[in-house]
């Protein structure tokens, strides 16, 4: 093989690893041109005092500003967020709890996914490389009262594909996106939160 095709395929290799997209461009991409989304994900907690970890699994819902829909099929549950209220549904215990929006939210993922605001402004943002095939970022809350104290993220193409979170009290919850759809139609009245009847509501 020639020098001419050895320089060739070194300045290629270069070139693709300077330009490669880091984890950091890829979510300001994904979040600046996020209007609304639809996604499939699997959700696994660990907490410190069990050896074995909870898992769920459901779609995932997203319009902004300020809404969004968590829709568990196993176990069976309903948290929707309508741009004032979260609204909390367990049908197994037969119950509803509500609670501010804002208060709930504050310094969380999901206010980072539907508010629009730089995340700069609520996170401290740093690259953590290549990983799995995805590109991860990490962000710590600014605000020393958040429930979190670190919040991982993972993209490839753009597209949020993992997010790990770990609270005060050592719980660490993962999630993992698939069949994601960026900027679909969806109606309004996914996101209005109808109590059934005979149900009990708590207010936090």
């Amino acid at each position: 093989m020639s020098m001419k095709y050895i320089a060739a395929g070194f300045t290629l290799l270069f070139s693709s690893s300077l330009f490669a997209a880091t984890g950091t461009q890829q979510m300001d991409r994904f979040l600046n041109g996020l209007n609304s989304l639809e996604s499939d994900f699997d959700q696994t907690v660990y907490t410190p005092d069990q050896q074995q970890p909870i898992r769920s699994r459901g779609t995932f819902y997203l319009k902004r500003p300020g809404k969004f829909r968590w829709d568990y099929s196993v176990p069976k549950q309903l948290i929707v967020a309508d741009g004032s209220q979260i609204w909390l549904y367990d049908p197994d215990l037969e119950q509803v709890s509500v609670q501010s929006q804002s208060s709930a939210l504050e310094g969380t993922p999901a206010m980072l996914l539907i508010s629009g605001e730089p995340v700069s402004k609520t996170f401290q943002v740093s690259d953590q490389g290549s990983s799995q095939g995805m590109e991860w970022v990490e962000l710590i809350p600014r605000n020393p009262e958040s429930q979190f104290v670190r919040i991982r993220l993972a993209f490839n193409d753009d597209l949020l594909q993992r997010m790990q979170m770990e609270d005060k009290f050592g719980q660490r919850t993962r999630f993992r996106f698939t069949d994601i759809r960026v900027n679909p139609d969806l109606a309004d009245d996914l996101f209005y939160f109808e109590r059934p009847d005979d149900v009990d509501i708590f207010n936090q």
